[in-house]
């Protein structure tokens, strides 16, 4: 199984990859703020490549639940000189976390080789339109709803059947589309449109979609359900992310999306090397 995002080839199986996550927004749940000057974020980008990620997520817009848009020209603003400052200093993939395909087109055009789609529940086909022309890499996340919306009453008669079946119409769609399936990552957006009972049922059915023949990414660094289940503030959560992270590893997924680079990729090249020993 291949994984091809621009001029990058990844081979699979192989370690799990860690996409370390920069947050260029004033209002991120976890750590909006901090990074908003293009020095700092990029700062921060350099820092997690040294900690072991082999991709870096560069976000301009809060996607946590009632976040509001931000326009168009607000968002490069932000993103651009993140992303262009970046690709010149590291040999690692650079996404962008963006809903809008004109977004995604600049961010591809300024050097980021993968385009991290939340909206990928989206009707129409120009955001895959932007990443069939720049043969980007594509992360496809189920979410129901919009961040507006979508944590007002997420209603699933059998969560993990109906995020599996999103994914194979998907892909389907996207073939169509002219993004082959070597393009694409799957994440079933954990937190996205999901109650507590939701995301642990994604958890614990998460080895179904590695069947589908595509890596499947994991977002769960820092997630409100972690606090709803724990009661853990958001600075606390990292325990229980590690444990999802493992365990998702022993489930077939091979791409973990977070915050902490250095602390996720100890726990899971630890689980790793405890499961390359079963007999």
């Amino acid at each position: 199984m291949i994984f091809r995002a621009g001029q990058f080839a990844f081979s699979f199986p192989r370690p799990t990859m860690i996409m370390g996550v920069v947050n260029v927004t004033p209002d991120s749940f976890s750590d909006g703020g901090r990074f908003l000057d293009p020095a700092a974020a990029v700062a921060r980008g350099l820092e997690m490549i040294g900690q072991g990620a082999e991709i870096i997520d560069i976000g301009g817009e809060s996607t946590r639940p009632g976040a509001e848009p931000v326009s168009e020209a607000e968002e490069l603003r932000r993103v651009l000189p993140v992303i262009e400052r970046l690709v010149s200093r590291v040999e690692a993939p650079v996404s962008i976390d963006t809903r809008k395909p004109s977004v995604a087109r600049a961010a591809l055009r300024a050097g980021a080789s993968i385009v991290n789609d939340i909206a990928a529940n989206r009707a129409d086909d120009e955001m895959w339109g932007v990443v069939a022309e720049a043969q980007a890499g594509y992360v496809c996340m189920h979410m129901q709803g919009t961040p507006q919306t979508m944590q007002v009453n997420p209603v699933y008669q059998h969560v993990v059947q109906e995020v599996r079946g999103f994914f194979v119409e998907r892909l389907e769609r996207l073939q169509r589309a002219g993004v082959d399936a070597v393009q694409v990552v799957l994440d079933p957006g954990l937190g996205f449109g999901k109650t507590v009972e939701h995301n642990l049922q994604l958890l614990a059915g998460v080895g179904r979609f590695t069947k589908l023949r595509r890596p499947v990414l994991l977002g769960v660094s820092r997630k409100s359900f972690i606090g709803k289940l724990l009661g853990a503030e958001v600075n606390a959560r990292l325990p229980a992310a590690l444990a999802c992270a493992c365990l998702a590893v022993k489930a077939g997924v091979r791409l973990i999306r977070t915050h902490d680079v250095a602390e996720t990729l100890q726990a899971v090249r630890m689980a790793e090397a405890v499961l390359a020993r079963r007999k």
